[in-house]
């Protein structure tokens, strides 16, 4: 029996043994075989990551894919972003990765794509809805590999518009698919590379692989400390999220991130357009506007981000998360790979060092992410709620649930699209300020759950 609940907003995901058992897998096979041809795709790229599961869930699924008659050319075990690169460089109208991301090493999922663009929202339904009715194509397709990394590194480096400095940078995949790749490429840019944890593992033996969890990047921090070096970069599992810290071994969020690199794209297309999500610092979107680029604040999701990027014809999209999306002298997907690479590009032409190229932004506090649980039956209508009351009186922001704006700060309320929870974060000039805003919306939104509750 197929779990319905594998079925989110971004990607198809669950846990390997429960979910993708052989004959499931098999039948996933043979619905994205028969959503491809059906969406007039014949061929497919189709990668992996190193996760243990992965070997078995890549021979169901591609012989699964093969019987509707849709062909594919496999790449092996790579990160999601060469994934993503083939569908520009290769012949094929379409792609699946086989990965678990940054989640826990028992779970594993599927990232599809149809054209060069992710699938997302109601396209996931649709092909769930295919797989439960079970009419499938039937042909012959046929299985070719392809080495893709060479061409990935050269078009990355063509990109690329080094200076003069050399960096000294640490990276850490955690195991996963990014040093593998990584490593390399920023030598062939001229860095000097210290690697940690590159040799692919899908138990993941010395932290997970997800650089938003400070606690995953201490060995990163230390290691830059102890090297002395201008910089270190860490991966997700499928290399498609970035974690930076600075020389110092601060943490630079994807906000952070974003005013840099936005910075650097505004001298070379003054007035460009910037895609972000509604939990990023209200710093990032004042920094571009103050710098002459277009601001665009839009929902959580890279599928969604992506989306608006190229709707808006935008140079460069991001997200806390950790995703960044160049258009900008590349494709406009997520590549925390090439992301990286960007970073040293801005390093080698300046002689500040990392941490001082933000200096000039406005300190502010602000919470982490706090999550806190609702049904995923009323988790939306909350936040509907919460909009109505707070625009009684307050500026709202409502592309995403709900930022309030109040003299000196913002507050953030949105619903999850993966999780029965609420996902709520706050920003402010001081820490009193942030108090005062924190304790406005906690005690407005604990009175509207409690009467949503009670239906």
């Amino acid at each position: 029996m197929v779990n319905p609940y594998m079925f989110r907003e971004y990607d198809i995901r669950g846990i390997a043994d429960k979910d993708f058992t052989d004959d499931i897998v098999y039948d996933l096979g043979r619905t994205l075989g028969t959503y491809f041809i059906r969406n007039n795709v014949q061929k497919i790229s189709l990668a992996r990551d190193c996760r243990l599961s992965s070997p078995r869930i890549h021979k169901g699924l591609s012989q699964g894919v093969l019987d509707t008659g849709c062909s594919i050319v496999d790449l092996d075990i790579v990160p999601t972003p060469l994934l993503y690169f083939s569908l520009f460089h290769l012949n094929v109208g379409g792609g699946i990765v086989i990965t678990g991301s940054h989640n826990p090493p028992d779970n594993n999922g599927l990232k599809i794509c149809l054209g060069k663009g992710s699938i997302h929202g109601e396209e996931i339904q649709v092909i769930r809805k295919m797989l439960e009715k079970g009419e499938f194509e039937q042909g012959k397709g046929k299985f070719e590999s392809n080495d893709i990394i060479e061409a990935y590194t050269d078009t990355s480096v063509s990109f690329l518009k080094m200076g003069e400095r050399k960096c000294n940078v640490v990276i850490d995949s955690g195991n996963g698919t990014g040093g593998v790749i990584a490593g390399p490429l920023y030598r062939k840019l001229g860095a000097e590379v210290t690697e940690l944890f590159s040799e692919m593992d899908g138990n993941f033996p010395n932290h997970h692989p997800d650089p938003t969890l400070p606690a995953n990047l201490e060995t990163l921090i230390d290691t830059v400390k102890e090297q002395k070096a201008d910089l270190g970069i860490a991966y997700d599992g499928d290399s498609d999220r970035i974690g930076v810290v600075d020389e110092n071994g601060n943490i630079m969020w994807g906000d952070q991130l974003m005013i840099l690199f936005s910075r650097a794209i505004l001298k070379e297309v003054p007035g460009a357009t910037f895609i972000s999500e509604v939990k990023c610092s209200q710093t990032l979107f004042d920094d571009i506007e103050r710098h002459g680029g277009k601001a665009i604040m839009w929902k959580v999701g890279h599928s969604l981000i992506k989306a608006k990027l190229k709707e808006e014809k935008g140079e460069l999209a991001g997200e806390m998360s950790g995703h960044i999306f160049f258009a900008n002298r590349y494709y406009g997907y997520d590549d925390a790979i090439y992301a990286g690479a960007r970073l040293l590009e801005i390093l080698s032409h300046t002689d500040k060092r990392l941490s001082e190229l933000l200096s000039d932004v406005p300190p502010t506090v602000t919470t982490p992410e706090i999550r806190t649980e609702c049904s995923d039956e009323i988790k939306f209508l909350v936040v509907e709620r919460l909009v109505e009351e707070f625009k009684k009186e307050y500026q709202v922001i409502d592309v995403d649930g709900a930022r309030v704006l109040f003299d000196g700060g913002w507050g953030l309320v949105r619903a999850s699209n993966t999780q029965p929870v609420l996902v709520l974060r706050f920003e402010a000039q001081d820490s009193k300020t942030l108090g005062e805003i924190r304790k406005t919306v906690e005690e407005k939104l604990a009175h509207i759950v409690n009467e949503v509750g009670k239906g």
